[in-house]
């Protein structure tokens, strides 16, 4: 007799467990499971399962639970278990306001200062994001668009401000892997590429201006999505009737 297939198959089990590692690596390749949405919003999550499919005891799997309920990725219930949290676009929006302030001031800082490094790895960032276009590879293409964000952020050289992304990080990526379809991809080329002539330009206004107008199409679009696909949302049954400003 063949035996079931595990659940939870696609989970990877760490390459090395070792004590006191094994609550860290549980967790990422929770996260990594549920940001990719291999771990779909609502999913109920089953603690022995996951105990099975990675080889460790029940310990390790709360908790990694407990640590992703914090970032808001996992909702935990007294006596009716952990499901992975719906995606909430209200939280999405303040995150995306706190990118857009940050990533303007970010453009600022390296417009001031031009790096000739940062300049030649955006061109680099901007090439792999067209030929994973033409690869129609949305997640090596999502994984590219997150770099070309970051170097951004490099010439800042403030940590601080890269944690508070880095914290926002998962929710967004989540909501962001919604919406990702050819025509998306095709508009997030052109969005980037005017940010990075703003660059070259050594135009600050050009710049901002074209970040700001990319963050808001990403949020536009996913607040479309919500409203016609309101299902892995917390707040998409009730986005017609509320107001969410963009500017």
């Amino acid at each position: 007799m063949i035996p079931a297939e595990s659940p939870y198959h696609f989970l990877a089990r760490p390459a090395a467990l070792t004590r006191g590692s094994v609550t860290l690596d549980v967790t990422n390749v929770l996260r990594q499971a549920i940001v990719t949405l291999a771990l779909a919003p609502g999913q109920s999550i089953d603690k022995s399962a996951i105990c099975e499919q990675l080889g460790v005891s029940r310990f390790p799997v709360s908790e990694a639970l407990a640590r992703l309920a914090a970032e808001g990725l996992v909702d935990i219930a007294p006596q009716r278990g952990s499901t992975v949290s719906l995606v909430k676009i209200a939280d999405v929006r303040e995150y995306m306001l706190i990118r857009k302030a940050l990533e303007s001031e970010a453009l600022r800082v390296l417009i001031g200062n031009i790096d000739k490094d940062v300049i030649a790895a955006l061109h680099a960032n901007m090439a792999a994001q067209r030929e994973a276009a033409a690869r129609d590879d949305a997640e090596a293409f999502h994984q590219i668009d997150i770099d070309f964000h970051d170097i951004i952020f490099r010439s800042m050289r403030f940590t601080k401000i890269k944690g508070i992304i880095d914290s926002a990080r998962a929710n967004l990526d989540r909501a962001r892997r919604l919406i990702i379809t050819p025509r998306r991809l095709a508009h997030t080329i052109a969005e980037h590429q005017a940010i990075f002539d703003g660059i070259l330009a050594e135009n600050q206004d050009q710049a901002t201006a074209a970040i700001r107008a990319h963050i808001d199409a990403v949020m536009v679009e996913l607040f479309a999505f919500a409203r016609e696909n309101p299902e892995p949302f917390a707040d998409g049954k009730t986005l017609e009737e509320e107001s969410f400003p963009f500017g």
